[in-house]
C-alpha cells in the first residue's frame, strides 16, 4: 500500500493485487459493503495519518479505480466538517460518512516523470509486444496508454516493466486527448524504438 497527498484535503492510495489478497479481498469485493472492506478502509486511514498526518472525521468522498492486472487506486477527499452550534453537543469521533464512486477501465495508463524513463520502458517491452500504445504529454509527464490495441500473452510482465519505470495513473485517455498533447497516436512502442533506439 502506497499513499501520496494530492492536495490539502485529498490523498491517493495505490493498492496492489497482493495488498488485496493479503486481506482476503477480491477485486469485486470493493463494490460490496462487507467487514473486510471496512477494515481495509480503516487501515488505509490509519496509514494516511501515520505517513501524512491526514486525519478524517466527517464526510468523505472515495473514488475507487480498478486497473487491469495492477490493483486499485483509491482517491479519498475529505469534506468539510460541519460546525457544532451548541456547546453541549460533542462531535462523534471516528465517524466517516462515505460517498463512494467506483470506476473500472480496461485501459492501462502509466505516467512517466521524464521521456528517458518512457524510452527505457519501451525498449524493454519490445520483446513482448510488437505494436500498440499511445503517448500523451501533460503537466511535465508522459502518459503511455494501452487499450484494445494491446495484444500480448505477457500482461503481468508488461505491468511489472511499466511499474519499474513509471506509475499507474487514474487519468483517462479522453482527458489526455483534450488537455494534453498527443505525441504518438498509434503504435507508440514501435515509434519510440524507431526514433530513440
Amino acid at each position: 500500500m502506497r499513499v501520496e497527498r494530492l492536495g490539502g484535503d485529498k490523498i491517493r492510495f495505490f493498492l496492489t493485487l497482493d495488498d488485496l489478497v493479503d486481506r482476503g479481498i477480491e477485486k469485486d469485493d470493493m463494490w460490496r459493503d462487507i467487514p473486510k472492506v471496512h477494515e481495509l478502509f480503516n487501515d488505509m486511514m490509519e496509514h494516511a495519518y501515520q505517513e501524512l498526518g491526514f486525519e478524517v472525521v466527517g464526510p468523505v468522498a472515495v473514488e475507487v479505480f480498478a486497473l487491469p492486472a495492477q490493483g486499485m487506486v483509491v482517491v479519498v477527499t475529505r469534506g468539510r466538517v460541519p460546525k457544532v452550534e451548541h456547546d453541549d453537543l460533542e462531535p462523534e469521533e471516528d465517524v466517516y460518512e462515505l460517498e463512494v464512486t467506483m470506476e473500472e477501465t480496461d485501459d492501462i495508463i502509466f505516467r512517466f516523470n521524464d521521456l528517458e524513463d518512457l524510452i527505457q520502458a519501451a525498449m524493454r517491452m519490445t520483446s513482448f509486444i510488437k505494436q500498440g500504445g499511445r503517448v500523451y504529454a501533460y503537466r511535465n509527464g508522459y502518459y503511455l496508454v494501452f487499450g484494445e490495441d494491446l495484444k500480448t500473452d505477457h500482461l503481468e510482465t508488461l505491468i511489472a516493466i511499466l511499474s519499474e519505470y513509471g506509475e499507474a495513473s487514474t487519468t483517462t485517455e479522453p482527458f489526455l486527448k483534450e488537455y494534453g498533447k498527443t505525441i504518438f497516436s498509434i503504435n507508440a512502442i514501435n515509434q519510440i524504438v524507431k526514433y530513440f533506439g
